[in-house]
C-alpha cells in the first residue's frame, strides 16, 4: 500500500501505517511524518495493532497556539464531530468525550429524545451545554426508534457502573458492550457477555 495523507479543501484524512496507539491518541505514519491524531477511544478501541495499515478521516483544528488533529473511524463520526464543535461551549475534546459515551446510533437517539441527563455522561459536560446541543442539534440528526434505543443506553449506563466496580476502566467497558450483539437482551446476559470480551482481551 502507498502512504499517503489526501486533502480536499481541508486535512480530511490520513493513510498511513499504525505506530503508537495511546489512551487518548493514536501515531499515524504516513510520507514520512508521524501524525498525532487524538481520538475517542472507543475509535482508538477499534483500530488494529501497530505496524498495520490503517486508514481515518481527520478534522484539523486550528489554535492561537498551534494546530491539532483529531482522528474518526468513519466519515459519519467525522460529521458528527463537526456538528458537536458547531455547538456555542463545545470545544473538539469536549466532542471526542460526548463520541465516547455512546456509539453514533445512541447518541443521535439520546439528543432526539431530549435526554440532557445523557450526553452529561461525558467528562467537561453540564447540563446548560447538554441542552444546547439537543437544542441546536435534534433537527440534524435522524433516529429510528429512538425510545427503544434510549432505554437500552440506560441499562448499558447501569453495565458500565457494574462493569467500573468490578475494576474495568469505563473505556474498557463500554468497548465491550459495544461488542455485544444486538440480540442480546436484559441486563444480567448482556453483562456475561461483556465479561467474555473482557476476558478474552
Amino acid at each position: 500500500m502507498t502512504e499517503r495523507a489526501y486533502n480536499t479543501g481541508m486535512l480530511y484524512g490520513v493513510f498511513g501505517k499504525i505506530a503508537l496507539k495511546s489512551d487518548k491518541f493514536a501515531v499515524i505514519e504516513t510520507g514520512g511524518l508521524g501524525l498525532k491524531l487524538f481520538m475517542a477511544a472507543r475509535t482508538i478501541a477499534a483500530l488494529p495493532r501497530e505496524g498495520s495499515d490503517v486508514r481515518v478521516f481527520s478534522y484539523l483544528h486550528m489554535r492561537e497556539d498551534g494546530l491539532e488533529l483529531y482522528g474518526f473511524g468513519s466519515e459519519k463520526e467525522l460529521t458528527y464531530f463537526e456538528m458537536l464543535i458547531s455547538v456555542s461551549g463545545v470545544g473538539p475534546k469536549s466532542a471526542l468525550a460526548i463520541l465516547d459515551i455512546a456509539n453514533l446510533d445512541e447518541l443521535a437517539a439520546a439528543i432526539k429524545e431530549g435526554r440532557p441527563d445523557l450526553l452529561t455522561r461525558a467528562s467537561g459536560i453540564g447540563r446548560k451545554t447538554a441542552e444546547r446541543i439537543i437544542l441546536e442539534l435534534k433537527s440534524k440528526v435522524q433516529s429510528a426508534k429512538s425510545g427503544l434505543v434510549v432505554e437500552k443506553m440506560e441499562g448499558d449506563a447501569d453495565l458500565i457502573e457494574a462493569l467500573s466496580n468490578l475494576g474495568y476502566r469505563r473505556e474498557e467497558a463500554r468497548a465491550a458492550l459495544g461488542k455485544v450483539d444486538v440480540k442480546v437482551a436484559g441486563i444480567e446476559e448482556r453483562l456475561k457477555e461483556a465479561l467474555k470480551i473482557l476476558g478474552r482481551k
